[in-house]
């Protein structure tokens, strides 16, 4: 599949058919405009920004701004430390490391596939990937540096003045302008080259267990029809096995809190009693891979997340009703909300996952400190 990006956007000088120049000098062209490819099997229906195309020269500055540490107060970290490409971009902490040894409250949440999502951070606080983009340079646990600091930084750089020049056709660089050809980079790290895509090609067979994995993975159990499964696919959809991009339909209270501790999350963003303790359901893509898990790191291990969702899941009036009737087993007049799988079902659940995992994402040169 590619993206379509609108024709009139490839801005072209018409000085030769206006007898404005020599036919024989070379056109001034603008940006060079591409597309995102990605497989067919991925959803077709989401447009690229009509104001942010892809463009060869906004993704290279993306890609720079990334790694830049000139966007942290102190000149020591960039968005890379905390999304690091050798950990699907996480990084491997419960909560990240800011400026001045800050530190955040919630798990660095992985980057891919970035174009089918439209609400951005656990609580869905940033309606767009531009948006995202620069909250954490002024986020004083992170990079804590007021948006004009970072205008002026980069606009006193040798190099950016001509970068954003050549990006988006002006030499005056600004906040907006930042956080595009970011979120330009962002749009460009595609996960789809895992075992699981393979085999969605038909080009390889799963194992059993990875086979049981996957089926127990896409199926809400129903004990009364004797349908086991792990209620994985109900909130982690499709093939891209992320929340719903919907507006806030992907977002869910996932039973980690009982009632009175839920006022982080959604809630914050919406001042919804109804959104109490519900967070992103996040892509599953390279899950393996991004350890520690949930909005707030609690679970070390994939197998802690099984357990939790086996065995621990707390009840409040906001858990998600996909949870609340999922179960393996007919119920027995308790008020416990439990999955009732099996240790081999967990393990071949566990073993799907892994499947997930894309080493040529995790290698993509493209994708890279373009410093080193």
């Amino acid at each position: 599949m590619r993206i379509q990006i609108p024709a009139w956007l490839g801005l072209v000088c018409m000085c030769g058919l206006l007898s404005c120049g020599n036919e024989s000098e070379n056109p001034v062209s603008g940006p060079t405009l591409i597309s995102l490819d990605a497989p067919d099997y991925f959803p077709n229906n989401v447009a690229m920004p009509a104001d942010n195309p892809l463009t060869e020269q906004g993704v290279q500055l993306g890609r720079m701004l990334f790694y830049e540490k000139k966007l942290s107060a102190d000149g020591s970290i960039s968005c890379a430390t905390c999304h690091q490409q050798q950990k699907a971009f996480t990084d491997g902490n419960q909560f990240s490391f800011g400026v001045h040894d800050s530190i955040g409250d919630m798990n660095a949440m992985s980057l891919s596939n970035l174009h089918w999502q439209n609400r951005f951070f656990w609580n869905g606080r940033a309606a767009s990937l531009e948006e995202q983009a620069v909250q954490p340079i002024e986020d004083e646990r992170e990079m804590n540096l007021p948006l004009a600091e970072a205008v002026s930084r980069l606009q006193a750089d040798d190099q950016y003045p001509a970068l954003f020049q050549s990006a988006f056709g002006k030499e005056e660089i600004s906040a907006e302008l930042i956080g595009k050809a970011l979120a330009q980079f962002q749009r460009t790290l595609l996960s789809a080259n895992s075992k699981f895509d393979a085999w969605i090609r038909n080009e390889v067979q799963l194992t059993p267990e990875e086979q049981l994995g996957l089926e127990l993975f896409f199926t809400h159990p129903e004990p009364s029809l004797q349908l086991r499964g792990g209620n994985c696919g109900d909130c982690h959809l499709g093939f891209l096995t992320a929340g719903d991009p919907n507006g806030f339909t992907g977002f869910h209270n996932n039973g980690l809190d009982a009632e009175g501790n839920l006022a982080t999350g959604l809630m914050a963003v919406t001042e919804n009693p109804f959104d109490q303790g519900k967070f992103k359901a996040p892509g599953l893509r390279n899950i393996a891979l991004t350890g520690p898990y949930m909005h707030d790191g609690r679970f070390q291990t994939l197998e802690e997340v099984l357990d939790h969702y086996n065995d621990h899941i707390q009840n409040s009036p906001t858990l998600d009703v996909l949870i609340l009737e999922a179960s393996n087993e007919l119920p027995d007049g308790s008020n416990a909300v439990k999955l009732h799988l099996s240790e081999d079902e967990k393990k071949a659940i566990i073993a799907f996952l892994h499947t997930l995992t894309d080493e040529e994402f995790i290698n993509n040169p493209k994708f890279s400190d373009p410093f080193n």
